[in-house]
């Protein structure tokens, strides 16, 4: 019986994950173009908003998060560009077009889906587990390339030019340019990295190797900063940094309370549902925003809060606190100094 190279034939063996793979990316551009209208910024489901809601706890790239989600217009264009690219990726790896390359693309968009929302999932490690699973397939995608049922191998076969290059080998498919003692070094290496990566992640986002167990998606988390009373305004900064992602935190009580844990200003509910945007001004493309019945806060928004008030002038020098309480019964609060 005839030995079969599982090197020269790995390329076969990786169809099902080359399509799995490639439509998990492509059916993300299809849905956001074809299905619903994702990228128009005034509409629900912005992915741009999606892309706020990693912010908080990133790694590593929290920076450029940051720059874009406060530069709306170069956001959209980022975003553009990233669904574009999800869906030539995708495509050309269901077809095996310049398999090597489009693997190389899979590597990248899971390792930013990894390292900017790693960290969310409410009931089990979502994001986490298709960032480390994509960069694992991106580099198995790499090693094989597409053998029968591929373009790539339609190419080979018949002998076209471009096959006959040397980039060809570390583009598209064939025989990996790499000698026999070296080969399973390169694999071993690369495999014990993606792995590292893997358990370091899992530590960070979750707890997941020693210490408590931690998810960030299922509670909300509040920061509060830069508290000030200014003659009759009360002005602070609201972050939400922890929580579900697809609900906002409902805020239905701010007080400002003095020394003696005393409120001294209310605002329920219903006064919160009543502010006006000069009262709200936010930061990002995520919106903090009066609701029907409360205030609401989605992950990732921040915004500046001017509560006004005649009493606030009044008020005699000391230390106060900020309370602010969400529909759950969680509150958070800050000090601040008048």
């Amino acid at each position: 019986m005839k030995n079969i190279s599982i090197k020269n034939d790995a390329g076969l063996l990786v169809l099902a994950l080359r399509l799995v793979v490639g439509w998990t990316y492509f059916s993300a551009f299809f849905r956001r173009t074809i299905l619903a209208d994702k990228l128009d910024p005034d509409l629900a489901g912005y992915i741009g908003v999606k892309f706020n809601h990693f912010l908080p706890n990133a790694l590593g790239i929290k920076p450029i998060i940051q720059y874009l989600v406060e530069n709306p217009d170069v956001l959209w264009i980022n975003m553009v560009a990233f669904t574009i690219v999800e869906g030539i990726v995708g495509l050309f790896i269901m077809f095996g077009l310049f398999t090597r390359i489009m693997s190389i693309g899979v590597f990248g968009l899971a390792m930013g889906i990894l390292l900017g929302s790693g960290w969310i999932g409410t009931t089990c490690l979502d994001e986490w587990q298709i960032g480390v699973l994509g960069i694992a397939a991106g580099f198995v995608l790499f090693l094989s390339g597409s053998s029968k049922y591929s373009v790539d191998n339609y190419l080979i076969k018949n002998g076209f030019s471009i096959t006959n290059k040397k980039w060809f080998s570390w583009l598209g498919s064939g025989m990996l340019p790499v000698r026999e003692g070296v080969f399973p070094k390169v694999v071993l290496i690369g495999s014990i990295l993606i792995f590292g990566m893997t358990l370091m992640t899992n530590q960070i986002f979750h707890g997941g190797l020693w210490g408590t167990l931690h998810n960030k998606s299922v509670k909300p988390k509040l920061e509060i900063t830069n508290g000030m009373i200014d003659n009759n305004k009360l002005s602070f900064d609201v972050f939400r940094t922890e929580g579900v992602d697809v609900y906002g935190a409902w805020i239905i009580g701010i007080e400002l309370l003095d020394e003696q844990n005393s409120t001294v200003i209310k605002y329920a509910q219903d006064d919160l549902a009543l502010l006006e945007d000069e009262s709200i001004l936010n930061y990002y493309v995520a919106k903090v925003k009066a609701g029907a019945h409360s205030l609401i806060v989605p992950l990732g928004a921040k915004a500046k809060i001017n509560l006004f008030n005649k009493g606030l002038d009044s008020l005699p020098k000391g230390n106060y606190t900020i309370k602010i309480t969400d529909i759950s019964d969680a509150f958070w609060v800050v000090k601040l100094k008048k």
